[in-house]
């Protein structure tokens, strides 16, 4: 018992750990902090999606009730992107400012450490933030065939549901794409000089597979949740199916991407990842959930 005790605890000084590198929530002084703990804590990215995805969620909910749903979507993202410090837009903005020109590897990486932002970057962040939004605004919106039934405020509040789902899920099985590409790919940059020193190095198939468990592990808990609600689990199996995919497509681009242009991954990269792998699961949820026709 007390070796199962110490290893929960353990557990849940990891995850502070992830909620601390990933987010500005202030953790408790009892945590500590040891470099050997990041990398472990890497399993628990899919938790803090959670954490940050809920956090949007709720925001979108309170906003809709007060605002229409393009106002309540922007200030559900710009609600995640305060929580997080803009940390994977931040790496997206620096990745398409590196590997948006044709330049070579060492002055890619060279562009990608300036704190500057440049046109490819802007454009890149932009466009990712437009789309998102876009994309959460059509879940959200009824479609004219839909308002002209009876029970109108009934899909308001249907569409409101899935689109927190959306949310949360989205940003729950987003953070398992980076840990993947840890796995999968070196790190391209300077070790001696990478800002997370310890994340610059390759995981191993076990913290992956761990990483893995925690994100199914929430998606079986959506689907009891759901399935205790009365919603439609099978609806819900199909959306949480071709998310999945979506992840994964986006996750063999980045890897192709990466290891193409620069040998490798860096930290920007890999907030890149999440933030693409986030778009394609979006639009995957939007195409099952609520699709044109």
């Amino acid at each position: 018992m007390k070796r199962l005790a110490r290893a929960l605890l353990h557990e849940c000084r990891l995850f502070f750990v992830a909620l601390q590198f990933l987010t500005r929530v202030p953790t408790p002084a009892w945590v500590g902090w040891r470099a050997q703990w990041l990398p472990a804590s890497m399993r628990h990215f899919p938790l803090v999606g959670a954490v940050v995805g809920g956090f949007g969620a709720l925001t979108l909910a309170l906003a809709a009730s007060v605002w229409p749903p393009v106002v309540a979507v922007g200030l559900s993202l710009a609600a995640t992107a305060w929580l997080t410090g803009g940390f994977h837009e931040d790496g997206w903005a620096d990745t398409c400012d590196g590997l948006g020109g044709s330049v070579s590897r060492d002055k890619a990486l060279l562009i990608m450490k300036d704190s500057r932002l440049g046109t490819y970057g802007a454009l890149g962040l932009f466009g990712m933030l437009g789309l998102k939004a876009a994309v959460l605004a059509s879940l959200l919106t009824p479609r004219l065939s839909e308002l002209d039934s009876a029970r109108t405020s009934h899909v308001h509040q249907v569409l409101l549901v899935w689109t927190m789902m959306a949310v949360l899920w989205a940003h729950v099985l987003s953070r398992l794409v980076p840990v993947a590409l840890t796995r999968l790919l070196p790190y391209a940059g300077d070790v001696d000089h990478a800002k997370a020193k310890p994340l610059a190095l390759q995981v191993g198939t076990g913290l992956l597979l761990g990483t893995v468990g925690v994100t199914t592990l929430i998606g079986w808990l959506m689907w009891l949740g759901f399935g205790a609600a009365g919603w439609p689990t099978g609806t819900l199996a199909q959306a949480l199916g071709g998310s999945l995919l979506a992840a994964a497509l986006a996750g063999l681009f980045c890897h192709r991407w990466f290891s193409r242009r620069l040998g490798g991954f860096t930290g920007d990269t890999l907030g890149a990842s999440q933030q693409l792998s986030e778009l394609a699961i979006l639009l995957a949820w939007l195409h099952v959930v609520h699709p044109i026709g």
